[in-house]
């Protein structure tokens, strides 16, 4: 048996090699939706998690599980066929549907609110129209206004308005999810990081504790962890900042989203405490900023300057993928002897995309009939502007990897030599200069060991000494220094200062450097 000693073990259950019809791998949204549909049905399902239910975007998300999507219709529009809109705008509406009842069974509280994509800006009126306009078409019921239904204090200079959406709390869904799982029957097994899939008969998932047996297997990691059909080469990864305050007064009730820069999203959360103002913005390309921490101060200075009321403040960060043709991936894997299913690229709108993905594959895996508009979406053709976006994107990818091994190999030696202190991470004293052996707090910098690039950290007064280049495919990772973490500028692989994987394509830790 191997053992990963970064990865965070949970008691495995004495069952571990226990066969299951289903393995899923990943507990978010897509995969314990696909998880509580087939054990629904009867099958027998074990659910893999690196971390806990919703530790990543599925639990860290605004919350709103709406078919207005900011500028999302028509940017799908601009490309495809009106056919492919409503097919997408259907599955999102499966979804939200799906996410409504899944509530009422697990005693999730949820209420329903008007979505806004609106303009700050009179220049961003224009947007909201092309955005309308694709609602339309798409067979939503949306309208256009000029102010919003209520008093809100931030630039609002009009929005496309749509009633009756959804808005809940991502954590208390994830763990109503989760514990519905397990009611039915399922098997959910934490602290376990899946490495490979083997898709033979019957399937094995091989992962840090052992190896699982299944008849199929579910990717539902937010970026495949397979290299099988080169998804990652599909996608960009993406990370938005959030921001929770404490609201003494009112807040706004509707759900807002805005269609020109910088993105800001608006909406008020009620707990048993009282009320929450959440707020996001500060999108980025993940590893390609280097000023994370000035889009934190950003985003908490915007809302602070709208709302100077609100109390004391909670920042963090979500990634998420979008395919380059715009629309999810969702379906059998390629190279997957039609045993291995998948789902990504929902472009930041993971809670109803992720719960569509869930119906489609169930219904695939269980041999029922597919809905019309998984039919629509699954039998799309590439155009040129798909392609045009890939090689765009995979210019930005070879340029990112060059401009990164040529800086880390022109990189400063360390100071000193490693030290076994520091290659244990061992806390060291003193602030040195970023160019010297221990970084300032808060601080990670690439140096060159050698020709090795070293990527040096100090976070809680422990200096850490990791490997710069990331195991999936060598890029030279870049310092996040909003969140204290190594992020990859090629298809956004994230570790901690530790170098424990976090999410992405890359499977494995970085290594310790000594």
């Amino acid at each position: 048996m191997t053992t990963d000693s970064h990865v965070r073990h949970a008691a495995l259950p004495a069952d571990l090699d226990a066969h299951a019809d289903v393995i899923v791998v990943g507990a978010g949204i897509t995969g314990l939706s696909t998880a509580l549909m087939l054990l629904d049905a009867g099958r027998s399902v074990t659910v893999l998690e690196q971390d806990v239910p919703g530790a990543l975007a599925s639990g860290r998300n605004t919350g709103k599980a709406s078919l207005l999507q900011g500028t999302r219709l028509s940017t799908i529009r601009r490309h495809h066929p009106a056919r492919l809109v409503r097919a997408y705008v259907d599955a999102n509406r499966a979804g939200q549907q799906w996410l409504r009842r899944a509530c009422e069974r697990a005693d999730v509280p949820y209420r329903t609110a008007t979505a806004y994509s609106f303009a700050q800006t009179a220049d961003g009126l224009d947007a909201v129209a092309t955005e309308a306009d694709a609602a339309r078409e798409a067979g939503l019921p949306v309208r256009r206004v000029a102010d919003a239904d209520e008093d809100v204090p931030f630039p609002f200079a009009g929005a496309v308005a749509l009633d009756g959406q959804l808005a809940l709390h991502p954590p208390e869904l994830m763990r109503g999810l989760a514990a519905l799982v397990e009611s039915a029957g399922g098997r959910l097994v934490t602290g376990v990081r899946a490495l490979g899939v083997r898709a033979s008969t019957p399937a094995v998932v091989r992962t840090s504790a052992g190896e699982f047996t299944a008849n199929q297997v579910v990717i539902a990691t937010g970026a495949p962890m397979l290299d099988r059909g080169l998804y990652w080469a599909k996608t960009s990864g993406f990370r938005s900042m959030l921001a929770a305050f404490d609201l003494p007064g009112e807040g706004p009730e509707g759900l807002y989203l805005s269609v020109d820069d910088p993105s800001r999203s608006i909406r008020t959360h009620e707990h048993a405490d009282g009320r929450h103002l959440i707020v996001g913005g500060g999108d980025h390309r993940t590893g390609r900023d280097d000023a994370t921490d000035l889009l934190r101060a950003e985003l908490i200075g915007w809302a602070r300057a709208w709302w100077p009321e609100a109390g004391e403040h909670e920042v963090w960060a979500a990634q998420d993928y979008e395919s380059h043709n715009t629309v999810p991936f969702v379906g059998r894997m390629p190279r997957g002897r039609g045993r291995v299913w998948f789902a990504t690229g929902y472009a930041k709108w993971g809670l109803t995309n992720g719960a569509a993905a869930g119906i489609r594959i169930a219904h695939e895996m269980l041999g029922a009939r597919r809905p019309d508009w998984a039919r629509t979406i699954g039998s799309r053709m590439t155009v040129p502007a798909d392609l045009v976006r890939g090689a765009i994107e995979g210019a930005r990818v070879g340029t990112a990897a060059v401009q990164g091994w040529v800086g880390a190999l022109r990189a400063p030696e360390p100071a000193g030599a490693w030290s076994a202190s520091r290659a244990r991470g061992e806390a060291v004293p003193g602030a040195a200069a970023p160019d010297a052996d221990t970084p300032p707090e808060g601080v990670g910098v690439v140096l060159r060991n050698g020709i090795r690039p070293t990527g040096v950290s100090t976070v809680g007064g422990e200096t850490c000494a990791v490997s710069a280049v990331c195991p999936h495919l060598g890029g030279i990772l870049n310092w996040n220094d909003a969140e204290a973490t190594w992020d990859c500028p090629l298809h956004a692989s994230r570790f901690d200062h530790r170098g424990r994987r976090i999410e992405g394509p890359a499977v494995s830790d970085l290594a310790r450097r000594d």
